[in-house]
């Protein structure tokens, strides 16, 4: 797929900006239900669908996700990281015209199905474009982005929902659902004016591109700077290295691989295990268990997502000074006390409603939290649970995905990861609505306890990532790498590095060309 001739943007926070309206996208998504599920519109026309009906159409995105994940890696390895996001929104168009003309449930899953598509392909990729054009120090910001553009979208759709909720009839919901054309469109407009991976372009051979790209990025455009040539020397050193690794999929398990294909995979099942998105998607359903109806409801339920954004924010200024196993452990931790909170309150202080609760009875929620102080605290914890998720898991673990793979496994690498993140955002899309119905108060309990587990799986078996090159963090992973928990933040070899080129250059090496020419020599003999 190839593109006219256009002015590319080489500012890395421009770049990111415009990429990660992918997860815009899939913000918008989420949204287009959370505010219209309780909508008096919606109930009655879909026939107030609850239980296995409901979890199938919230779940429908993750569906789709399972299936563009599965096929990222792929793709992007074929047409390069940007033109796969690229590709991807052909889909959200097709989905999104599906919804807004659905005459029924079976209609409305379809096109649920391939927005998930899209957002399977993009919540793969965007994350792996902007960890390969990032500095060390700065990847962690610079990925975060991807989680805000999310937040961003959740909150922009819900209260559009929210507003369209005054409109009469089943032109409520289409119209809501029509505006997420907008943020597909402004990426396909903004696509073509960045600038290709140069670690894509090194790993298909186009030396010269990927050489110019990194050093655009990383140094205005100077071939020479000693940290262009520190990079791109790691980068051919790894390259040579996966080459002797072998193709297959035994690369992703051989030399000490399958630490970092466990690590990458598990943290993104994690994340949807440790059961924020119970409150993400359904705070609405918690609100009207805890007495809050009509506006109050709705406002309290969106004014999540506005705090879900200020703290991921705060986080995004920390992100880089902060080590990942840190956030990770603790984030745990701090979700799992929310959650056991909840539940125990809950579990202690509610009346059975069998019938549904609210005007008409949403089918969905049977169980009513006496009001006052055990409301008041449900609330409370709902809203802290997600303050803790945006400052920990709900950024690092996508961050942490798309650092630990190798250049020659990143793109299937992360596909695979977000595949395990849609497969359990997909059983918990079916799981939760029958949970809500069936089990009540004991759903948190279970997060709770799963949390718990999910802290100390991070403490044993991942390595600290952050400060460290893409290539450095090979090393972490290796047979011969230290423990997980004996490793620290910082600490990158990256600075030796550029005093090392630097003090060739005084000597007159010709450093940059003499790479350049053993790695084209190397790229022959792995051709032939």
């Amino acid at each position: 797929m190839r593109f006219p001739t256009l002015p590319t943007i080489y500012n890395v926070q421009l770049v990111a900006i415009i990429a990660t309206m992918g997860g815009a996208l899939f913000g918008f998504d989420i949204s287009s239900m959370s505010a219209i599920v309780v909508t008096d519109q919606y109930i009655e026309y879909f026939n107030n669908p609850s239980g296995v009906i409901q979890g199938a159409i919230g779940s429908a995105l993750a569906a789709g996700s399972v299936v563009g994940s599965a096929v990222a890696g792929p793709i992007s390895d074929k047409i390069g990281r940007r033109d796969s996001i690229l590709f991807a929104c052909i889909f959200w168009l097709i989905g999104t015209s599906i919804q807004v003309a659905c005459q029924n449930v079976g209609q409305l899953i379809v096109g649920r199905i391939f927005n998930g598509f899209t957002v399977g392909i993009t919540s793969a990729q965007v994350p792996v474009y902007l960890a390969e054009i990032a500095k060390a120090e700065k990847r962690g910001s610079l990925v975060i982005i991807q989680q805000l553009a999310i937040e961003f979208g959740i909150l922009i759709m819900y209260f559009i929902g929210y507003g369209c909720a005054s409109i009469e009839g089943a032109a409520s919901f289409r119209t809501a659902w029509g505006t997420q054309f907008i943020p597909c469109v402004m990426l396909i407009v903004g696509l073509p004016f960045l600038p290709r991976s140069p670690r894509w372009l090194a790993k298909v051979g186009r030396d010269e591109e990927a050489i110019k790209t990194l050093a655009c990025i990383q140094a205005d455009g100077n071939i020479e700077d000693p940290r262009v040539i520190a990079e791109w020397e790691e980068i051919v050193a790894v390259m040579n290295a996966e080459r002797e690794a072998g193709k297959g999929w035994r690369k992703f398990f051989k030399n000490g691989m399958w630490k970092r294909t466990m690590a990458g995979v598990t943290v993104q099942a994690w994340q949807q295990l440790a059961g924020a998105n119970v409150i993400v998607y359904y705070l609405t359903y918690i609100a009207q268990m805890a007495g809050l109806t009509g506006d109050v409801a709705m406002v309290t339920s969106g004014i999540q997502y506005a705090v879900f954004i200020i703290f991921t924010g705060v986080m995004w200024l920390f992100i880089d000074k902060t080590g990942r196993r840190t956030l990770l452990v603790w984030g745990a931790l701090g979700m799992g006390f929310c959650h056991l909170v909840i539940g125990g309150v809950m579990g202690g202080n509610h009346t059975n409603v069998p019938g549904g609760v609210g005007n008409p009875p949403n089918a969905n929620i049977v169980i009513a939290v006496h009001p006052g102080a055990a409301a008041n605290t449900v609330i409370t914890f709902s809203y802290l649970l997600i303050v803790v998720y945006a400052l920990t898991l709900a950024p690092v673990c996508w961050i942490y995905a798309a650092e630990v793979w190798s250049l020659g496994t990143r793109a299937t690498g992360m596909s695979m990861a977000a595949l395990s993140n849609w497969v359990f955002n997909f059983a918990l899309g079916m799981f939760t609505p029958p949970a809500f119905v069936n089990i009540t108060w004991k759903l948190f309990i279970i997060f709770g306890v799963l949390c718990i587990t999910a802290a100390a799986w991070f403490w044993v078996f991942y390595p600290e990532t952050c400060g460290k090159t893409l290539e450095e963090i090979e090393v972490m992973f290796s047979p011969d790498g230290p423990h997980p928990w004996k490793t620290k933040k910082g600490e990158s070899r990256l600075g030796a590095e550029i005093e090392a080129v630097i003090a060739r250059k005084e000597k007159g090496d010709h450093v940059l060309s003499q790479t350049n020419t053993n790695v084209r020599e190397e790229t022959v003999k792995s051709e032939v």
